[in-house]
């Protein structure tokens, strides 16, 4: 697919199901508005990064996003890094893990304004198999963001654990 401008979806990766093992993570969750959403992500992500570097604890995976319930006008986020070994809650900063087990994973490659599409296409392809998710699903930031790269060449990973 070919895009006329940066806030174009570029595309996504044929699904895939996965056996992924639980992860251990630093993580700051909240519910916000979603129009808080880049706000949340700059906050939170500054004080994971503090809070990481001051225990000494390894970044193991990119950063991620997990999305609890059903996405409505406000949402139930946890941001963080899968980490070597638990932290010490600190402030915001606690704890976390992403789920192990048979996952739905595709990569979605392009600005992040074309997720919603890129979920869609995944969850089409969970009902196409008879599967359904659950409640809980989460993004991977492949490619870390910044202010002057292109968004076509921004990598996100969507996973989507299966409920049996």
């Amino acid at each position: 697919m070919t895009s006329s401008g940066p806030d174009l979806e570029i595309g996504a990766s044929e699904p895939e199901l996965i056996n992924l093992d639980p992860a251990t993570t630093a993580a700051v969750r909240r519910v916000i508005a979603m129009a808080e959403l880049r706000d949340f992500f700059d906050t939170s992500f500054r004080v994971l990064a503090d809070t990481i570097a001051t225990q000494r604890v390894a970044i193991v995976g990119p950063a991620f996003c997990v999305y609890h319930g059903t996405p409505g006008q406000t949402q139930d986020l946890e941001v963080g890094f899968v980490t070597d070994r638990p932290v010490h809650a600190v402030g915001d900063v606690v704890v976390g893990s992403l789920p192990g087990g048979n996952v739905a994973r595709l990569t979605h490659f392009g600005s992040f304004d074309g997720l919603e599409s890129s979920w869609q296409r995944l969850q089409s392809w969970l009902e196409g198999r008879g599967l359904s998710g659950s409640d809980v699903r989460w993004e991977c930031y492949v490619t870390q963001p910044t202010p002057d790269m292109d968004p076509r060449d921004l990598r996100t990973e969507l996973n989507w654990p299966v409920t049996d």
